[in-house]
């Protein structure tokens, strides 16, 4: 029993560690790229253009959201900018959406876990939220509540830009090397919790949990005819599931690669990844910017018009015969991570890459010249949050469990 449990261990951490060396070069390109964008392309005039709900508002900030982080928490403090600044609701919320399903970086680490059809489904049913929230504000008209959030937000304090220097100065000038070099910095500060996190959850379910048991939670899972109400079921468990956890939208995509490979549908998936805006954490985070009332008036939003998104997305696929169908066997833990192929090449140019930015940021640090996005922080100001202790306990657990599960081993023989 106990070498059974240590292979299984050992297994789980092997895993949790191939998804991460599978999907390296894929974060730091699109995370390069992001820095790049983000150095050369100034925020100002989006800001101005957005104060009302109309198209042209909604389409800049959904181009906007698109050449933004992909970080969930990043995004929740710019989507909070731009509201405070006079932008609608909807155009707020529509970069919000688009910069946390319409990103490059994404698309990457969704292709090789999952394949083409979900990066279909991701930046299509981006498109869809963003429209679907849309109508959802338009219907429910949240005027009343919206002029109380304007009230609690006046006052506060907001951060100005500078005047940008053009790209070209920027890209042949040390100074924006070295801020390029800072945001990439801050980029992985960003996410590397959520990544660890993600990954090493991913790890312990495909070793540890049997397929029997996203049968039983996801009703329909393994039939390749699933039924109406089933996919139904399936895309409300898929965000319900989510909503417990710490995981942002970068670190559910090796989860969400589990769940498919146990015979979770497609719309189901989907779910799941789109809801990396309905976790606890984000919840809370939307209460200390705006209150609860609107908290939860954007958790409705985003549970209702997810739920729409994947169901038609699933049939849509399906019209179109694209439709993929998991193995529902599991064998994701089969899968040769650390195999010598194009992956291992591209990692070790992108390692390259990545140190000579960091080394750039490294020797161009100034006392005061950081602006961490770091949500192990309480975002409303005054301390530690419990969520974020909790976090941190989950980082440090997961960190004990990865280095025990490698030490388990050499127990093996």
């Amino acid at each position: 029993m106990t070498a059974h449990f240590l292979s299984l261990w050992n297994e789980a951490a092997l895993t949790s560690l191939g998804f991460f060396w599978m999907a390296l070069w894929a974060f730091a390109l699109g995370y390069l790229i992001s820095s790049l964008i983000q150095v050369l392309v100034t925020r100002q005039r989006m800001q101005r253009a957005m104060g009302t709900d109309g198209p042209r508002s909604m389409l800049l900030a959904s181009f906007f959201g698109f050449i933004s982080s992909s970080c969930s928490f990043a995004a929740l403090a710019t989507t909070r900018a731009l509201f405070q600044k006079g932008a609608g609701l909807a155009p707020s919320l529509a970069f919000m959406l688009a910069s946390t399903n319409l990103v490059v970086e994404l698309g990457f680490v969704i292709a090789i876990f999952l394949g083409w059809p979900f990066v279909v489904g991701e930046y299509a049913g981006g498109i869809l939220l963003i429209l679907l929230a849309w109508a959802f504000i338009r219907l429910t008209r949240p005027e009343a509540l919206i002029a109380r959030v304007r009230e609690r937000l006046e006052g506060e304090d907001e951060q100005r830009e500078g005047q940008a220097p053009h790209w070209r100065q920027t890209l042949k000038s040390r100074e924006g090397w070295r801020r390029i070099g800072q945001t990439y910095v801050m980029e992985w500060q960003m996410v590397w919790k959520d990544v660890l996190i993600g990954f090493t959850v991913a790890g312990v379910i495909a070793a540890f949990v049997p397929e029997s048991f996203f049968q039983a939670l996801f009703l329909g899972a393994g039939d390749d005819d699933p039924g109406f109400l089933a996919l139904l079921a399936q895309a409300l468990v898929g965000p319900l599931a989510a909503f417990f956890t710490f995981i942002g939208s970068m670190g559910n995509i090796p989860l969400a690669a589990v769940l498919f490979d146990n015979g979770v549908s497609f719309a189901g998936v989907m779910a799941f990844i789109f809801s990396d805006l309905v976790v606890l954490p984000v919840l809370r985070i939307n209460a200390t910017y705006y209150g609860w009332r609107m908290a939860l008036y954007i958790l409705a939003l985003l549970l209702s018009t997810l739920v729409v998104t994947a169901l038609l997305l699933h049939v849509g696929m399906d019209l179109l015969g694209w439709l993929p169908q998991g193995s529902g066997s599991g064998a994701i833990t089969e899968r040769d991570f650390f195999a010598f192929n194009y992956g291992f090449v591209l990692n070790l140019i992108f390692l390259a890459a990545s140190a000579a930015l960091v080394l750039l940021w490294w020797r161009g640090r100034q006392p005061g010249g950081h602006h961490h996005h770091d949500h192990g922080h309480d975002h409303g100001g005054g301390g530690v949050s419990l969520g974020s202790r909790v976090l941190q306990a989950m980082v440090a657990l997961s960190l004990a469990w990865l280095a025990g599960g490698l030490l388990a081993a050499p127990l093996l023989g």
